[in-house]
C-alpha cells in the first residue's frame, strides 16, 4: 500500500502538471518562429527565434528565474546566461543539437553541470531549456501538415497554480470491510483540486515551431 501511494502522488503531480500546461497553451500569447530553414509556417528553431522571444519578455519586464553561471578554465564549457525557462518537447532534442555552435550550449558543457535540473536539456542566450515527453505539440497542425511544438518560455512572475482549501492532496483509503460487497473490494485513490492562472500575461509566450530534423532527415 505504501508503494502504490507512492506512484498515485507521481500520478496526482503529473495531472497538476498537465492541467497547468493545457492552460498556459490555451492562455499565453503566441509568437511563430520565423528563423528556421524548413519553410513552413511556423519555422523550426532557429537562432534569432531566441533573440526574439527573450528580447520581448526582457521589454515586458519578465524577472528571470535562474542567475548566470560564471565560466571557468575547463575544456569545452562556456558561461550560461541569467536565463528564463523555456519548457519544451524531447522530440526537439535533435534541433537543439543540431544549433551546438551557433548559441546552444547543452546542459553538459555548463561550467557546473551539478547547477542543472534534472530536466534541463541545455541553453541558448537567455533560455535554459527543460524537456519532457508531455510537453505540448499540435499535431500535423503547421502550413504544410506538420506537428506543431509549443516552447513556453516562462518569467517568474508569470504563472501559478492556487490549491483549494482542503484539497491539496486527499488520499483516500477504504478498507474492504467498508467498501466492498463482502468485503472483496478496497479502495485506494487520490484526489485534489486546484485552480491555475496567468499572473501576469507580458512575462509568458508560447514559441511555436516545427522540426528541421525528422526521422527521414531534414
Amino acid at each position: 500500500m505504501a508503494w502504490v501511494s507512492e506512484r498515485l502522488a507521481v500520478a496526482m503531480r503529473q495531472a497538476e502538471d498537465l492541467i497547468l500546461r493545457d492552460y498556459i497553451v490555451s492562455a499565453a500569447s503566441q509568437i511563430n518562429a520565423a528563423g528556421g530553414v524548413n519553410g513552413d509556417n511556423p519555422t523550426n528553431l532557429g537562432i534569432t527565434d531566441f533573440s526574439v522571444v527573450v528580447a520581448t519578455l526582457d521589454t515586458n519586464n519578465a524577472y528571470k528565474f535562474m542567475s548566470g553561471i560564471e565560466g571557468e578554465n575547463k575544456f569545452g564549457t562556456g558561461p550560461v546566461r541569467s536565463s528564463y525557462f523555456m519548457l519544451s518537447s524531447t522530440e526537439l532534442q535533435p534541433d537543439f543539437d543540431s544549433l551546438t555552435g551557433q548559441g546552444f550550449l547543452s546542459v553538459w558543457n555548463y561550467p557546473h553541470n551539478a547547477e542543472a535540473l534534472p530536466s534541463e536539456y541545455g541553453n541558448v542566450f537567455n533560455c535554459r531549456i527543460l524537456t519532457s515527453s508531455e510537453a505540448p505539440v499540435a499535431r500535423l497542425s503547421s502550413a504544410s501538415g506538420a506537428d506543431v511544438y509549443y516552447n513556453s518560455v516562462v518569467g517568474k512572475q508569470a504563472v501559478t497554480h492556487i490549491n483549494q482549501d482542503g484539497y491539496s492532496m486527499n488520499l483516500i483509503y477504504r478498507d474492504p470491510y467498508y467498501s466492498g460487497m463482502l468485503a472483496q473490494n478496497a479502495t485506494l485513490a487520490v484526489k485534489f483540486a486546484q485552480a491555475q492562472a496567468i499572473t501576469q500575461d507580458t512575462a509568458i509566450r508560447n514559441l511555436l515551431c516545427t522540426r528541421a530534423i525528422t526521422n527521414g532527415g531534414v
